[in-house]
């Protein structure tokens, strides 16, 4: 653990660790050359030295400063000594840190300063033929190989930024993947709870309106409305706390929210159930199953569950007095059919303006795939048809 917090503060303080590079370095030359202090040779030392602890701050200044003073060096004649390593050190910086341009400038100088040194330092101590090409290619080699390791630094720098770049887009797109997500859970449990309060307060308000009307002569009756407006209204609370339990579950992440909010989705096996909820509101509806009844996925039960609801809740709403409405599914080969008629007054009937029933549910439709049509039936009433796809493989099983 210390020693990957020691290699992380030194990666976030390349400044301070290049200075203490530097300093120490000057401090060896100063040690073992024991050039005195002031003269040239002391003074170019230290100036090709201590430069390089701004080297990854500024490489190219850096690499100007450290040449400029190996060119006076070579200007003034004096011998090379051990700083003149600083040289390789600032190319190999503006290699790896600097811009493309300022590389190959770099490396043009340091040959140029690989010949020069050979010029200076070699032939006037032997004849035109003796090594002269070793010592040139030693030079040269050794400029070559800190030019290539900083640009082969600067590749894996380059790579590494990219694979961070990657992954920060990456992460970004996951992050906008949820976000989809939470809209699209959002828009789904608005659906469900419109649903729910659409039918509830339809079957409600037909309720109320007969009790009031047969309070008076028929006590029985009203108190049998008024029994199914409290288990209504109980029954739209409840599904309307598993929705909030849903919607708090998508904010805040799985949580435990109750027992009402594991609660599975109505799917058609629960269909007798809505339809004799609705009859017992005083609307007559028959249920005609046509076909090889059979197992479907959720998501197209739960589509075909909540059309027939909100088929029965705009009949409730807009079919007015003495309707009557048949509910038919066909099971084709890969096919469901669901058809919604009724004989009221359908689309003639006066509402508020603000319902979104068959909005949301040709928006339900189709996410499911399947396609919807809704409209007056020809000599009176309203229909509601809804086709949803399914896997061929569950007609076959």
């Amino acid at each position: 653990m210390r020693r990957e917090r020691l290699y992380a503060w030194l990666r976030e303080n390349p400044t301070a660790v290049d200075s203490a590079g530097a300093l120490a370095a000057a401090f060896v030359l100063a040690y073992f050359w024991r050039a005195p202090t002031g003269s040239p040779d002391f003074v170019l030392g230290v100036a090709q030295m201590l430069p390089l602890a701004l080297r990854r701050v500024w490489p190219a200044g850096v690499f100007v400063v450290v040449s400029s003073a190996a060119l006076l060096q070579w200007g003034l004649d004096i011998a090379l000594f051990p700083s003149n390593i600083g040289l390789l050190v600032a190319l190999y910086t503006v290699a790896a840190y600097g811009s493309r341009l300022e590389s190959w400038v770099a490396l043009g100088v340091g040959l140029s300063g690989a010949l020069l040194a050979v010029q200076r330092y070699w032939l006037p101590y032997s004849t035109p033929t003796s090594g002269v090409l070793v010592v040139i290619g030693f030079f040269a080699g050794a400029v070559l190989a800190a030019w290539t390791s900083g640009d082969l630094r600067r590749t894996r720098l380059l790579h590494l930024e990219a694979l961070r770049d990657r992954a920060d887009q990456l992460e970004r797109e996951r992050g906008q993947e949820t976000r989809l997500a939470a809209v699209a859970e959002r828009a789904r449990i608005a659906r469900e709870m419109h649903d729910v309060v659409a039918h509830g307060l339809s079957v409600i308000i037909v309720q109320a309106d007969g009790a009031r009307y047969a309070a008076a002569q028929d006590p029985a009756a009203a108190t049998g409305a008024l029994e199914t407006i409290s288990s209504t209204g109980r029954q739209a609370l409840t599904e309307m706390r598993r929705m909030l339990g849903l919607l708090r579950a998508a904010e805040n992440g799985p949580t435990a929210t109750g027992p009402d909010a594991l609660e599975p989705q109505p799917g058609l096996d629960q269909l007798e159930s809505l339809i004799a909820h609705v009859r017992g509101t005083g609307l007559p509806v028959e249920l005609d199953v046509r076909g090889q009844a059979r197992p479907l996925p959720t998501l197209v039960e739960l589509t075909a569950y909540r059309a027939v609801q909100e088929g029965l809740t705009n009949v409730l709403k807009h079919g007015g007095p003495a309707s009557r409405a048949w509910v038919v599914l066909s099971y084709d080969t890969d096919e469901l059919e669901v058809q919604v008629t009724d004989d009221g007054r359908g689309s003639a009937a006066a509402g508020d303006g603000q319902g979104h029933g068959l909005a949301g549910m040709r928006e339900r439709v189709e996410v499911s795939g399947g396609r919807m049509r809704a409209g007056p039936r020809p000599g009176g009433g309203f229909e509601v048809l809804v086709r949803l796809p399914f896997p061929v493989e569950l007609a076959q099983g």
